[in-house]
């Protein structure tokens, strides 16, 4: 679930000088209907000792997934981006379209990526794998990965 704010300053103006805010209300409350109750409760409970201390930790759970398969990509010898302060890591497939790779990925070790190209040209030559997953699973994808395109 993702659940976020905005913030629209009350003194923020168009150019014609009238207010952005009572715009954006009217949006907001037009198309959105709000995050769920779920989403609330649990954004709240993220905000208690205990839940912070929980939500750290499932965070760094998952930027150490992240290490494992930045790590295993950099060792394989590929090019590799992300993986830090984010659960994405990038790999790169020069000179490959990015569909291509996510096939032959799906095909020859039954792992799911992101074509990086549905992130815009820029992800042109890319996949990107998650961290999000558990750390046998994580793990399993690495093997078969090596396996695979043994670098």
């Amino acid at each position: 679930m993702r659940l976020g704010w905005t913030v629209v300053p009350s003194k923020l103006k168009y150019a014609c000088g009238a207010p952005v805010i009572g715009d954006f209300n009217r949006i907001m409350t037009t198309v959105f209907n709000g995050a769920s109750s779920v989403a609330q409760a649990g954004a709240l409970a993220c905000l208690q000792d205990e839940g912070f201390r929980q939500m750290k930790d499932l965070v760094a759970f998952y930027k150490e997934n992240a290490t494992i398969l930045r790590e295993t990509f950099q060792d394989m010898g590929f090019s590799v981006h992300g993986g830090v302060d984010a659960p994405y890591v990038w790999v790169g497939f020069p000179g490959r379209a990015s569909w291509d790779v996510f096939a032959e990925v799906l095909e020859k070790c039954d792992i799911v990526t992101t074509p990086g190209s549905g992130f815009g040209p820029g992800g042109e030559g890319f996949v990107r794998a998650s961290a999000f997953g558990h750390r046998e699973d994580i793990m399993e994808a690495v093997e078969r990965f090596k396996k695979a395109y043994g670098k």
